[in-house]
This record gives structure tokens, sequence and C-alpha cells, in this order.
């Protein structure tokens, strides 16, 4: 773990097509979610390329109970990595990142690393607002078991 973000690794028995078509559908990240705050899905398609965006509804005590989320998709190469940042609806992102890497290690096996990256966030009055990290590392190994039953099931 560095100053500015925090990375998670698991091996998922499953290739990386499989894992891959979770993390690229918002509709399943209600279901991968470690932290609990990803609710549903307001809008959003399958993600298939940079500069997409989908809406997604949420609910946190850092931002007093139900809010939307915009997330622009930064990275995308299909079965090995995607990307995106976060920002309250209707607002620009202020520079967090979630970053999913996949690593096929064989036909049915795929190392998957998240990373949640706050290093461009330039605010330093949102920074000790947020006091990042705002979720921590655990909530992100949880979310890789919801992803390995997503995937297994």
């Amino acid at each position: 773990m560095s100053e500015t973000s925090i990375s998670v690794k698991r091996t998922i028995d499953a290739g990386t097509p499989a894992v891959f078509d979770v993390l690229s559908n918002p509709n399943r990240h209600p279901q991968i979610d470690g932290s609990g705050s990803v609710v549903s899905v307001d809008t959003g398609d399958r993600i298939t390329a940079v500069g997409q965006s989908f809406r997604m509804n949420m609910n946190h005590s850092i931002q007093g109970g139900d809010y939307q989320t915009d997330n622009v998709v930064t990275g995308y190469q299909e079965n090995h990595l995607l990307a995106w940042q976060t920002a309250t609806a209707d607002t620009e992102p202020p520079g967090w990142e979630w970053v999913w890497r996949l690593e096929a290690d064989g036909p049915d096996s795929t190392t998957v690393t998240l990373t949640y990256d706050w290093s461009k966030v330039d605010d330093p009055a949102l920074v000790e607002k947020i006091g990042f990290p705002l979720i921590p590392a655990s909530d992100l190994e949880s979310t890789l078991d919801g992803l390995a039953s997503a995937v297994a099931g």
C-alpha cells in the first residue's frame, strides 16, 4: 500500500473472458461490491470503450445516505483492463479511480488486481474531507470475493 492507492490481488478460478464479462457489465457491480455502497445501476450499458459513462445508485454515510455517481471509463483493454473515475452525479471526477487488471493463468484461472487510486486528487481540502482511503483494503478483498462468486455462479 502506498500513500495514494491500495491494491489487492486474487486468483479466480475462471478464464479472463468470464471475469471480464462480469466486470464490464455495470448491472453486476452491486453483486460484487464489497463495500456495501453500490445499490443499483441507474443508467449504463456494457463497458466497451474509454470515454463511456455509467451512473450508479449508491448509499454511504460520508454522502449522508443515498446519492448517485457518474463513472467515466478511463481504461479499457478487453479481457485485460478496466478503469473508471468516479464522481458525484453531474460533477467532474475529482481524481480517484478504480482499476481492474486481469492476467490469465491458463484457460480457467485469472489473477485479478483491483486498485483504488486517489493519486490524481489535487484538491487538498477534498483529500482532508474524505480522509482517503474512504474504502479500506478489507472491502476491496470482499469485492474480489464477490467477483469470484459471481463468476462461479
